[in-house]
């Protein structure tokens, strides 16, 4: 009797199902926002739709069209903007949605419960589909890294080679309510899970800052059911904390999904202390002015991907 071939079972692409659509209010506008996620096909990426412009204007993600980085990853294209895409960008990393066509009615990403467990819902009630192409990564070659400030004031993001995707980020504020919990947490794709273990974690700001934001126009949707709020002592948020770590996860939250504007997921280490999303596109900016840093890689048979990729492209529906 022969014996049947073996196959290989390839890395692919994925995308959803079919539409889904939820409707909510943007943290720095205040207005209301309606938000479609739609299927894409193979090799589209992540692409982003101006729905109440006439015409309409697509602006497909990448890290040189991030044009402002103030308190938000925001995508700029002849003066129109599509603003606080962050914690989507990062639930579509975490759940490995490769291509996406997302509809906004207005220049701002909803910004939901202020965590990106909503937009991991709302991709997982779409259904996650594989599609006949193989998933692509970027795969870091050597060390790349961007500093801001000195001394005190010292910020710095770092990429280095890894055989997986790991985060390691470290915060330093002077509030008490902070400081009281851990300022330092790594996530590595290895052995933690994206829908547990980052998704949750929330946005914060102190009320100290509300009325300077709001007069710039700022922060004017924000409020205790959409982000972790302190005053000069306390969290306000009558339930506390969703991970005694928030604070720093929410960072790690961020930096995913800066990082996804890249067009890839990445097989690289991550490491930062008190980066934020201006430092987190030099970084990927960094990577792409060297091409020697790195090289795009496929897998063709997931017995040499990295653990954590095979993991990922087993992914199940998890409740949020």
């Amino acid at each position: 009797m022969q014996k049947a071939p073996f196959k290989l079972i390839m890395l692919k692409q994925r995308t959803i199902q079919r539409p889904t659509t939820t409707v909510g209010i943007g943290l720095h506008s205040g207005y209301k926002v309606k938000l479609t996620l739609r299927p894409a096909a193979p090799d589209t990426g992540i692409v982003f739709h101006r729905t109440d412009l006439d015409p309409q204007v697509t602006i497909p993600v990448s890290a040189e069209a991030i044009g402002e980085t103030m308190l938000a990853s925001t995508l700029v294209q002849n003066g129109v903007r599509i603003s606080t895409i962050e914690h989507l960008m990062s639930a579509c990393c975490g759940l490995g949605i490769d291509n996406l066509h997302i509809d906004v009615s207005a220049e701002e990403i909803p910004i939901m419960d202020g965590s990106a467990s909503t937009f991991v819902f709302l991709l997982q009630q779409a259904g996650l589909k594989e599609q006949d192409a193989p998933k692509k990564y970027i795969r870091l070659k050597k060390k790349i890294e961007v500093t801001e400030g000195k001394g005190n004031d010292l910020k710095w993001a770092r990429l280095e080679p890894y055989n997986g995707f790991k985060l390691d980020f470290f915060i330093e504020f002077n509030h008490p309510a902070i400081k009281s919990t851990h300022q330092k947490a790594v996530v590595d794709f290895g052995k933690d899970s994206y829908v547990r273990d980052v998704s949750r974690a929330r946005t914060f700001g102190f009320v100290k800052d509300v009325e300077l934001l709001r007069s710039m126009g700022l922060a004017r949707g924000g409020s205790l059911e959409n982000a972790i709020v302190m005053d000069e002592y306390h969290i306000l948020n009558a339930y506390g904390l969703r991970y005694e770590d928030e604070f720093v996860r929410h960072k790690i939250l961020d930096a995913i999904g800066d990082l996804y504007n890249i067009g890839m997921p990445m097989l690289a280490s991550y490491t930062a202390h008190k980066s934020g999303h201006a430092l987190n596109n030099q970084l990927i900016r960094a990577l792409l002015a060297q091409p020697e840093a790195f090289e795009v890689v496929s897998f063709e048979d997931q017995n040499k991907a990295p653990a954590d990729m095979v993991e990922q492209s087993n992914l199940e529906w998890v409740p949020v």
